[in-house]
């Protein structure tokens, strides 16, 4: 190894420290940023024509690696829309030209629009419930909007699904099925539905026992008639039979009811937890989704990432699921500029899930998670790499005299 081979060497060395001194200066001025993930700075040698017995420098070279799974510290907040993740997974957001990027950074906040946006400008992403469950592809991003939490006009939500458990006598008389749509019925209830304006409809269901261990169940609009029961002026909405076990009680078909809401859309009335034994006629949930029209007041968000509007009229409604996203090398996701990351080759392909579900983990409400960057710790580090800087310079400089001492001896 010649002087020249100690020089280069040396240089590499503070282009490496350099790096680590950047490094080092980017995590500082980030400790405060929500969602932040430290910066280390990683070294390996670099070796020129290696022979057996001999030494031929090449120096040092430096990379940087973001611990993007190292898990932050959770700070609880005053705001619902502060958003943390605690265990994997990262936000889904975009920026204002759609273009969808992966963030841990949770501090959102509606702007004029409604649209839920963090300190950086991205727009967090999730999928809409205003006509049902979503259909959630589990390895791509697409089918995604902005989440929008507009508080101002009204809300109403069009009754989709419902769910009605209780006993249905076994002592019952028995009731023909041509009789039982027309007034000679068995059991009564009613329940309230809302249509696609938010108007409620109340729809009766009529229970009738047409032979040993099955029934048969009417739905009829009670608007459709003058008395408030039969006659009405329309035939049922909709007719099921459902079948029993004699020996347990227990529904074994017919478990489901759909039901067109006037004015509104389909349905599905579950009516599989209903029994029949021999105590009385009595009914332990009756429930509907939708809502007449009011106005939101509040959000919340549940841990599973489902957003709810929280209305004035005392009801919930479910409007956005927050999906989490994940790849198998968080570590090598690409920084983007605000705190947020891009899949790549080496991170591989987001998957997509609902939070808490698999590997992923849940949505904290009212939480932040704080910057990984440990002050005491990246001020030590500075020292070193200011130390080791030093060092390096100072094998330059005397790699440079020697040199110019072997000129000054060729001259003379």
């Amino acid at each position: 190894m010649g002087l020249y081979d100690a020089m280069n060497a040396s240089v590499t060395g503070m282009a490496a420290q350099s790096n680590y001194l950047a490094n080092i200066g980017q995590n500082i001025s980030n400790s405060g940023t929500v969602g932040y993930k430290e910066a280390d700075t990683q070294f390996s040698t670099l070796v020129d024509q290696a022979a057996v017995g001999e030494t031929s420098a090449g120096g040092v070279q430096s990379d940087t690696r973001v611990a993007v799974s190292q898990q932050g510290t959770l700070e609880s907040t005053t705001s619902p829309t502060d958003l943390a993740i605690s265990g994997n997974g990262f936000f889904v957001v975009s920026n204002s030209g759609g273009q969808q990027f992966l963030t841990r950074a949770g501090s959102f906040v509606p702007d004029a629009s409604g649209n839920l946006v963090n300190s950086a400008g991205y727009y967090l992403n999730g999928y809409s419930l205003a006509n049902g469950p979503p259909t959630m592809a589990s390895n791509s991003l697409s089918g995604m909007q902005v989440v929008n939490i507009n508080s101002d006009g009204l809300t109403a939500t069009p009754t989709t699904s419902g769910t009605l458990t209780g006993n249905l006598p076994s002592t019952d008389s028995i009731t023909p099925a041509t009789t039982a749509t027309n007034g000679d019925y068995d059991e009564k209830t009613s329940m309230v539905m809302y249509d696609d304006l938010g108007t409620a409809h109340t729809v009766d269901l009529y229970l009738s026992q047409t032979s040993a261990n099955t029934w048969q169940v009417s739905a009829f609009d009670n608007s459709k008639s003058t008395s408030g029961g039969f006659p009405y002026s329309s035939g049922p909405l909709a007719t099921q039979t459902m079948a029993f076990s004699s020996t347990t009680g227990d529904l074994t078909s017919g478990g489901s009811l759909q039901i067109p809401v006037p004015g509104g859309a389909s349905m599905n009335l579950d009516l599989s937890s209903m029994t029949q034994l021999a105590g009385s006629f009595s009914l332990s949930t009756s429930s509907v989704n939708g809502n007449a029209p009011a106005s939101v007041s509040s959000v919340s968000i549940a841990s599973d990432g489902t957003l709810s509007y929280q209305l004035t009229n005392g009801s919930s409604v479910a409007a956005y699921k927050i999906p989490l996203a994940d790849v198998p090398s968080p570590d090598n996701l690409l920084p983007q500029t605000g705190n947020v990351f891009s899949p790549n080759i080496l991170s591989g392909q987001p998957s997509v899930g609902t939070a808490g579900s698999g590997q992923l983990g849940t949505i904290s409400s009212s939480e932040l998670e704080e910057s990984t960057v440990d002050i005491a710790t990246e001020l030590t580090n500075m020292i070193v790499a200011q130390r080791a800087y030093e060092a390096n310079s100072q094998m330059f400089k005397a790699g440079a005299d020697l040199m110019s001492n072997l000129i000054q001896m060729n001259l003379t």
